[in-house]
This record gives structure tokens, C-alpha cells and sequence, in this order.
């Protein structure tokens, strides 16, 4: 009989497509094995010959540039007999001949990112040469021992699996909604989420340290949201609020992450200009739901940025109604924010669940523009001295608003009111398995004007412990007024439209015994949705008596002539009449209008079946009485098209319908959304969406 060959390790199997279907990981357009933690996958190994006793395997498993055992990026382990919980762990599953089918575990805690994972036949204890592969390692919302584990299986389709959302923007008002495709299983985009992490700043510092501690996905957020913003770090996405948008995209143009992650990439990791707030939060969505933790897009209307920590916002106006940029603190008629689901060892169970994360650059925190993660139940409890950002936040949802009349020549400021209800309405997120809007505001606060609603602002306020010269502030829903004698409103009627007048009326009515002369200085602004003012397109005054207990009403027509050289994409105008009676007392009435674009209409012809082409057709009808030129279509969708479909179309003429017609090819069989968007020299950001159910 010849002597025994030495054991040789010839080929691995990764069982890429059955570890795939196990792991939730099938929908990744990508060659990689993909798996997620605290669950097996299986590999099998084919040597030369037949194992024999004494002979088995060793497995190393290492991420990041500096991988060692202490760190817990590097794991050392042989076949043992059972998994064993909580370390890296083999066991041998069948033999056939001279194959061996081997179940490796991750345990709940371990790094996640691309591994090496080297795989070494052993005999006597000696190893011989071996064969190296790689794996990504993902979040485990499936697993119970996982820090982002969602035990309801309609939610991780909703916040994990879902590559389209819904972003509400608006005003308080008048809530819009449109669709965003996240894309995050498209091709490429799980390698840009992974070096993402590479380009941060923790990990520039000190990336053994920053690799070790992306197990945790409070860690991995946070620096998330400091690296879709550039502030920093060059991250993704440059913001710009200026209304001018030139060199750049307009933020109202984007419809989806997949292409701002692949310009990020193909640049050399430049930002991509430009971004605003829902922008920032859907690319974060994308990323973190890429790499396994449930995430979903919060919008909140008249959203407070208290700069200064005192829970209060100020706003100022000059003698004529001009709004004035004074001070850090602004109220925005909506801000969009994330809320990612995990654990928080760190606070305690009862915060454990949804963790607010924003990635629009506002303030710094720890010296960077990041925000959070701060636990949603601390926000609604007043916990504000909890990490992280929870007084921003806080804010963000829950300040009181104060007006100041500011005489401009004088310098003298005077409180016309505090509002301590104005903040933080209609906070929406889309929802579970529908295109709905969902109203989540009792998540953040207690009902606005009872007890509980006071006790935790004050609680908030004295956790900041806000020096002298704050105490009054605490004093939540004693409205503040200078004996309110005249109070005044906006009436609206209907919806307002690009392209047309707008028409509305103050209404003023005198709530005292007496009659009272009053002076009313009215303007219009164009703004952005910060209600940043970017330009006065009307102004007007009135002097007039009102009778006791008189009401009296002011008609006001802003011609389209007159505001339509200064819209921005936003389509957002502010109107705000300033009263004054003779003995000094002043009341500020305000209105942010947002103007609707035009529809646009998307025919499908047909069923869709995979990898068969789909006729389309778009249709916009200009409603001016003017020609409308530079008009462009661009598509996209994620298993519909590849990449982003643009399409320069000839200018219209007034009232002009124009067809668009264009193929989709369906990749993937599964409910898709077909997403458009219309811009042109007077209309921008007409957006629509269409739902295509793709067969076999």
C-alpha cells in the first residue's frame, strides 16, 4: 500500500445563492457571498482525498486594515461539535466522499464589512496552505440577539427590504408627497455604503479603532449621519440653501440616492451638488438600510433650529413686516430627519426602538456636523440630557416660538407674542406596506395644551440647566400678549397654482369695546421651505378704523408677473402683514403658501414581464398663457431602467400637451416604481410616480 497524501484543500463552494435566500441578502445586485450575523452559513470544502481522524479545519476570519484578536476584528476558530453562542464558531454539517459541508457562525456582536476568510486544512495539529475568500457581513434584523433585531415581519419589509419611500415636504397647511427611489440592492451601492465608513473621519484618525466599533449600530449611525453631508469630511452630499442653484442639481431635481452615491463614487468621493434636508435623509435611509438596520424618513412641519439651546425660537421683523435674519434661530415649514431602529445598551431598555439620526448639516455636535442618534421615548419624555443631540431635537418639535418687532434705525427690539404651540405639527412618516401618510406626533410629544405636555417641557428645561434670563421661558402654554386687542388671520381659498395670481385675504378684527386706527404694512416674499427670504416680489399698506368689536377684511392679489421671475424650486412664497395701532401695540399675521406645479401623467402600455421592454408615455400640458422652454424629462427605477433616462424636449407653446413616449425593461419580477420628474425654465420639480407590477 502507498503512503497516505498529504491533505490538500482543492476548492471551496460558497454556496453563494442558498446562503443568499437564507439570509435575506438575494436582493443585492452583486457576485458577493452577503450574509448577516448570529445566523450560519454553510460552506463546502473539497480536498484531495477523504478526511482522516486527526485532520479537520482551521478558519480566520479578519476585517479592516489592522485585524487582531483583542479588537475583535480578527477570529480564530476550528470545527468544534456545536455552535457555540456568541464567538465565531465551525461545525461540520455532512461529508460526501472527499467534500465536507461546514456551518460557520457570526456571533451577534461582530464588526460588520467585508471579511477575509481564510480556510486551512489541519492535520496533527499542523496547517497547510489554504484558500482565502471574502464575505460581507450585514446587520441581522431577522435575529434576536442582533442590536437592530424588528420583531414584526411587515415592518423589516417596510424599513429594510423596501427600495421605495415616500418624502412629505410642504407646509403645515398643505402637505405634498412624492416618491424616492432608495435603490439600495442596486448594483454597486452596497460597495459604496462599506467605503463610505472607509472616508470618515473616525476612521482617517484611527481605522482599527473606528473598524472594531462598527458592531454597533449607534456608532455606525452616527458617523453615517456626519458622512452624507460634505461639512467635514467631503462626504456625499453638499447643501445649499440658497435658491440658487447653478453648477450644481437642484435639490428638487434628485428623485432617488442610487445616482448621488454613484456621482459621489465616480468623482473620486466629491460631494454631489446640491442637497436639502430630504435629500440628505434619503441617501442616509439608503445607506443604512443597505447595511441592515430598519430606517425609515420623518418629516416634521414648522420644524424649530433653536441655535442657541433655550428651547425658544426667535423671529424678527423690521417696522415695514420685512422678515429679519437676526440671530441663529429660524422655523422651517418642514424638516425631513431619519429614525433607525436598535437597541440602547447605553441608556437603558426603556430606550431601546426608534433613534432619531439627521444628516442635514445644522449645528455641531462633538465638533462635527452629525446629529444623534437620540432615542424617540427620550424626546417625549424631556429626557434631553441623554446622548445624543437630544436638546436640538428636542427643539425641533417642541420650542416656543417668540416675535420681535425690531426698529431698524433704533435698534429697539420689542415681544410682540409667544407661541408655544406652533412647533412640531403633523410629524409624518410614509406607511408599513401603503403609499399613506402616517401621523406620528404623539411619538414625539404629548398632546399640545395638557398638563403632561408642560410637565415634560419644563422637566427639558431644567435637565438644560438654562441660566437666569430663561426661567420665564418655562412657562409652556401661557401665551404671552401684550393685551391682545386686535387679533388677524389669512383666509385662503383653495389650492394655489404656479402660473396663476394668488389671492387671499387679512382679516382683522378688533376685540375691544373701542375703536381703533390702525397702520397695516403687508409683504410677500419668495422664500425656501427654511423660509429663508430670497426675495420681495409685493408690498402694500393700509390705514384704516375699526369700529368696536369690528371685523374688517383686505383683499390681496400677487400677480403671477410679480413672483414669477423669483419662485425658487421650492415654489414657496411668505406673506406677512405687520398691524399697528396708535398707542405702540403691533400684531405679526403670517402665511407661507406653497404653490402647486402642474400634473404630470404616466401611461404604461401593457403588462410588464421581465426582460421584456414596456412602452411608456408621459404627458405634461403647459398651462401658461407663455411658452415654456428648456423642458426635460428624466426616469428612472430601480429593475426598470438603467441608471437615469433623460430627455430634452422641444419648448411648448401656451396650453401646449406634449407626449413623451420611452421603454422601461424590467430586470426583476416584484411590485416597481417607475419615477419621473419635469423641469423647464418656468416650472421645476414636476414630479409623478407609477406602480408596475413585473411578472415572470
Amino acid at each position: 500500500m502507498g503512503l497516505l497524501q498529504g491533505l490538500q484543500l482543492i476548492k471551496i463552494d460558497w454556496q453563494k445563492e442558498a446562503n443568499r435566500r437564507k439570509h435575506h441578502t438575494n436582493e443585492y445586485d452583486s457576485t458577493d457571498l452577503i450574509v448577516r450575523r448570529e445566523q450560519p452559513f454553510s460552506i463546502t470544502a473539497t480536498c484531495n482525498r477523504a478526511l482522516k481522524s486527526g485532520e479537520s479545519f482551521k478558519f480566520t476570519a479578519e476585517t479592516g486594515p489592522k485585524p487582531s484578536l483583542k479588537a475583535k476584528t480578527q477570529a480564530v476558530f476550528s470545527i468544534s461539535s456545536t455552535a457555540s453562542n456568541g464567538t465565531w464558531s465551525a461545525v461540520q454539517q455532512s461529508t460526501e466522499s472527499s467534500s465536507v459541508t461546514i456551518s460557520i457562525y457570526c456571533p451577534a456582536n461582530a464588526a460588520i464589512g467585508r471579511y477575509k476568510l481564510s480556510v486551512q486544512p489541519t492535520s496533527g495539529g499542523n496547517a497547510s496552505q489554504g484558500i482565502v475568500g471574502t464575505f460581507v457581513l450585514l446587520y441581522n434584523p431577522w435575529s434576536q440577539g442582533d442590536d437592530v433585531f424588528m420583531p414584526n415581519n411587515a415592518e423589516r419589509q417596510e424599513y429594510v427590504m423596501e427600495e421605495f419611500g415616500m418624502v412629505f415636504t410642504g407646509n403645515a397647511n398643505r402637505i405634498n408627497s412624492s416618491g424616492w427611489n432608495y435603490g439600495q440592492f442596486q448594483k454597486g451601492i452596497l460597495d459604496i455604503c462599506l467605503a463610505s465608513l472607509d472616508k470618515s473621519l473616525n476612521y482617517r484618525r484611527d481605522p482599527a479603532t473606528d473598524v472594531s466599533r462598527r458592531n454597533d449600530p449607534k456608532y455606525v449611525g452616527r458617523v453615517l449621519s456626519a458622512m452624507v453631508n460634505s461639512n467635514d469630511d467631503n462626504g456625499v452630499l453638499e447643501g445649499n440653501w440658497s435658491g440658487d442653484y447653478r453648477g450644481g442639481t437642484s435639490p428638487s431635481s434628485w428623485n432617488g440616492s442610487v445616482e448621488i452615491l454613484k456621482k459621489w463614487n465616480a468623482a473620486g468621493f466629491k460631494p454631489v451638488k446640491y442637497g436639502q434636508c430630504w435629500v440628505f435623509a434619503s441617501v442616509l435611509t439608503t445607506v443604512l438600510r443597505c447595511l441592515g438596520i430598519p430606517t425609515r424618513m420623518i418629516s416634521n412641519f414648522n420644524s424649530a433650529h433653536d441655535a442657541d439651546k433655550n428651547l425658544s425660537v426667535d423671529e424678527y421683523y423690521d417696522e415695514s413686516g420685512n422678515p429679519l435674519r437676526m440671530g441663529g434661530d429660524s422655523v422651517w415649514n418642514f424638516h425631513v430627519w431619519n429614525e433607525s431602529w436598535f437597541t440602547r445598551k447605553d441608556l437603558g431598555s426603556s430606550y431601546n426602538g426608534w433613534q432619531i439620526l439627521d444628516a442635514t448639516p445644522q449645528e455641531r455636535s462633538a465638533g462635527v456636523f452629525q446629529c444623534g442618534p437620540a432615542s424617540l421615548t427620550a424626546i417625549k419624555e424631556g429626557d434631553v440630557d441623554l446622548d445624543y443631540d437630544a436638546p436640538f431635537i428636542f427643539a425641533e418639535v417642541n420650542a416656543d416660538r417668540i416675535t420681535w418687532s425690531y426698529n431698524t434705525s433704533t435698534t429697539e427690539k420689542k415681544r410682540i407674542y409667544s407661541y408655544t404651540k406652533s412647533i412640531g405639527h403633523s410629524i409624518s412618516t410614509k406607511a408599513v406596506g401603503s403609499y399613506d401618510r402616517v401621523d406620528v406626533t404623539n411619538d414625539y410629544k404629548y398632546e399640545e395644551g395638557s398638563e403632561k405636555e408642560r410637565e415634560v417641557y419644563q422637566k427639558a428645561v431644567g435637565k438644560l440647566h438654562v441660566g437666569r434670563g430663561f426661567a420665564g421661558r418655562a412657562m409652556k402654554h401661557e401665551e404671552i400678549v401684550p393685551n391682545p386687542e386686535i387679533s388677524g388671520k389669512f383666509e385662503v381659498d383653495g389650492a394655489f397654482k404656479v402660473g396663476k395670481d394668488v389671492k387671499l385675504t387679512l382679516l382683522l378684527s378688533n376685540l375691544t369695546s373701542e375703536a381703533k386706527n390702525i397702520k397695516v404694512n403687508m409683504t410677500a416674499w419668495t422664500t425656501v421651505y427654511t423660509r429663508k427670504p430670497i426675495h420681495e416680489v409685493w408690498k402694500d399698506s393700509v390705514s384704516a378704523t375699526l369700529a368696536s368689536k369690528e371685523e374688517k377684511r383686505f383683499p390681496i392679489k400677487i400677480a403671477y408677473a410679480e413672483y414669477q421671475q423669483h419662485l425658487t424650486s421650492d415654489n414657496m412664497l411668505r406673506v406677512i402683514a405687520l398691524c399697528q395701532e396708535e398707542n405702540g401695540i403691533e400684531v405679526v399675521v403670517e402665511r407661507n403658501i406653497v404653490l402647486e406645479n402642474p400634473e404630470l401623467l404616466i401611461q404604461v402600455s401593457g403588462d410588464a414581464k421581465v426582460n421584456e421592454p414596456v412602452n411608456v408615455e408621459v404627458i405634461f400640458t403647459n398651462p401658461l398663457d407663455q411658452e415654456v422652454k428648456d423642458c426635460t424629462l428624466q426616469a428612472e427605477g430601480s429593475d426598470l431602467l438603467k441608471g437615469k433616462l433623460k430627455i430634452e424636449m422641444p419648448p411648448l407653446k401656451p396650453k401646449q400637451s406634449s407626449k413623451v413616449p420611452f421603454e422601461i425593461f424590467p430586470t426583476k419580477t416584484g411590485t416597481k416604481q417607475l419615477l419621473v420628474n419635469f423641469s423647464s425654465d418656468k416650472f421645476t420639480g414636476v414630479k409623478a410616480f407609477e406602480t408596475i407590477n413585473v411578472a415572470n
